[in-house]
């Protein structure tokens, strides 16, 4: 059975590592200079190389080439042994699997006897975070002080996770993830290794889909090759990783320039039917996204891309105001992460370009019902979308105050969202005037309350007690049914964390006023749900049919 890529060129040299000369480096001095230390935490993304420089430094401790600068040699009969798996003196744990306080206790007693065969008893604790809080208390004394032989290197993904306890008594190296420039290189010398013809566009397909992740990179060439005499190419790694070509998500992202909802829909369902992973399209979008945002704030040099690319999203990146950008990123990365086994596969992908056309339009375009739908049903037809009626020509009254005012609690539940009229620069609160109205506040308010758990997880729980009642400029009113909630939520921490969290959504940072309503705001305020159909309702400018009590 041949051997897979990853493991068949495993770096045996610290020369051989990619993209962590930071940590390789200061290893190697300590190395040099007799610096070791007892205790090592390598923290990083997957697949960035953790376990196998855990792995060459055990390696490098127990050879026996006399020049330190030359270790590991790989031609000594420990590190020989080390690369054939069977030196007795490196012990792997998979925390994953010894979770608990009892194979701490079976580690503490093994580590006194002395090295079988090599100086040092070296123990590679990988995700080290899987382990219980009675195993870390268990391991903190061993930990802190080894027997002179032994050496701890633990590994994880989630350094978070660790107490810090622990942390305190580990040197921690973390592991960068690896640039795309270097993942292509490394891929393009093991293909010419291995005698495969592929295309330079194939490996920057699988380099950017392995997202700084080596090992996932040559999983996925080993994937992709056949047989040496087949060649490689960027049309075969689209087809076999379900990428859709890049120019589609140019097309989508025009389309949600212009706002136009019947080519954005089409595009979708047309690459879909092309064979393409909806979940994969919608990273790619997420990602697309991304570089247009980063462009946009002006920090493009730290988009990796060709040219040619480069040249598009700015191009793109002055069509797409940063409020529209931020809602778009947020809508298409929640579809990215959307569960498999739909029975529609592209409908989060739709509904994602749906929320993040129709949330950056502005309010009275919102009220034109028979517009959007008529684009989503001339994007199933191919029909054109019906025009908008033309505007009256008569007097219309003033508009309403951007206020949802308070009912009193009767038996009919009046469900008509607040009113959109935009609030003038000179509002009693003297707040400046923003494109964000109370109708989109009150539309994604659901959104933002599942926002708010990213800064405070129990902010969600406090806000299914509030409800936006008034917007003046920049000044959102919040109503609260309950006085614990409003004490809550109305303190310094929490404010700050509710206020990014409609900055998140809104793209404007909103001052609030909390204010106690001890009206049945339930009552006349509709559940939305951001992903049924009372919300797409509501964003399609629908009223709910009263309910008669």
């Amino acid at each position: 059975m041949s051997q897979a890529l990853y493991l068949k060129y495993r770096p045996a040299r610290f020369d051989d590592m990619v993209g962590q000369e930071h940590v390789i480096q200061t290893l190697r001095n300590a190395i040099a200079s007799g610096r070791l230390g007892h205790a090592y935490l390598f923290s990083g993304t997957r697949g960035s190389g953790k376990t196998t420089t855990a792995r060459l430094l055990a390696k490098a401790f127990n050879c026996t080439e006399s020049n330190p600068l030359q270790r590991p040699c790989n031609r000594c009969a420990n590190c020989v042994a080390v690369n054939e798996g069977r030196f007795l003196d490196l012990i792997e744990i998979d925390a994953a699997s010894n979770t608990g306080v009892d194979d701490v206790r079976e580690l503490r007693d093994k580590i006194q006897f002395a090295p079988n065969e090599g100086r040092y008893k070296v123990y590679i604790i990988d995700e080290v975070h899987m382990m219980s809080n009675a195993a870390f208390n268990a391991l903190l004394k061993t930990l802190e002080e080894p027997p002179a032989h032994a050496i701890f290197i633990l590994a994880t993904t989630e350094e978070y996770k660790l107490p810090a306890t622990v942390l305190s008594r580990c040197q921690r190296h973390t592991f960068r993830r690896i640039p795309l420039t270097r993942i292509v290189e490394r891929l393009q010398a093991i293909c010419q290794r291995e005698g495969v013809q592929v295309e330079p566009a194939a490996l920057q397909i699988v380099a950017h889909h392995a997202t700084g992740s080596l090992r996932d990179a040559l999983s996925l060439l080993d994937q992709l090759i056949i047989s040496p005499d087949e060649a490689v190419t960027a049309l075969r790694a689209q087809q076999v990783l379900g990428i859709t070509q890049h120019q589609g998500v140019q097309d989508l992202t025009e389309a949600l320039a212009q706002q136009d909802l019947t080519s954005g829909l089409q595009i979708i369902n047309q690459t879909v039917d092309e064979g393409a992973d909806p979940r994969q399209f919608a990273r790619q979008m997420t990602d697309h996204l991304r570089n247009l945002l980063l462009v946009r704030a002006g920090s493009g040099q730290v988009v990796e891309t060709t040219s040619e690319q480069r040249a598009v999203l700015e191009a793109q990146a002055k069509q797409i105001a940063p409020a529209q950008l931020l809602h778009a990123l947020n809508a298409f990365d929640e579809a990215a992460r959307e569960r498999r086994g739909s029975w529609l596969p592209q409908l989060p992908l739709e509904m994602a370009f749906v929320r993040a056309t129709a949330g950056s339009l502005p309010a009275p375009a919102l009220a034109q019902a028979p517009a959007i739908s008529g684009a989503i049903s001339g994007a199933i037809s191919g029909a054109p979308a019906p025009q908008p009626p033309p505007a009256k020509t008569t007097a219309e009254p003033s508009p309403a105050p951007n206020v949802i005012a308070p009912l009193a609690a009767t038996s009919t539940v009046q469900a008509d969202p607040p009113s959109s009229a935009p609030v003038s620069p000179t509002a009693p609160s003297g707040g400046r005037e923003i494109p964000v109205t109370l109708q989109q506040v009150y539309t994604h308010w659901n959104e933002i309350i599942q926002r708010s758990r990213r800064y405070a997880s129990n902010l969600p729980a406090l806000l299914e007690w509030a409800r936006p009642l008034k917007l003046e400029g920049d000044r959102l009113t919040l109503g609260y049914k309950k006085q614990f909630a409003l004490d809550k939520v109305s303190s310094t921490e929490m404010s700050k964390h509710l206020q990014q969290a409609l900055q998140d959504v809104t793209g404007y940072l909103l001052h609030l006023h909390h204010t106690l309503n001890l009206q049945e705001m339930d009552s006349h305020l509709p559940e939305i749900k951001d992903d049924g159909p009372v919300a797409m309702g509501v964003l399609l400018g629908a009223k709910p049919k009263e309910v008669k009590g």
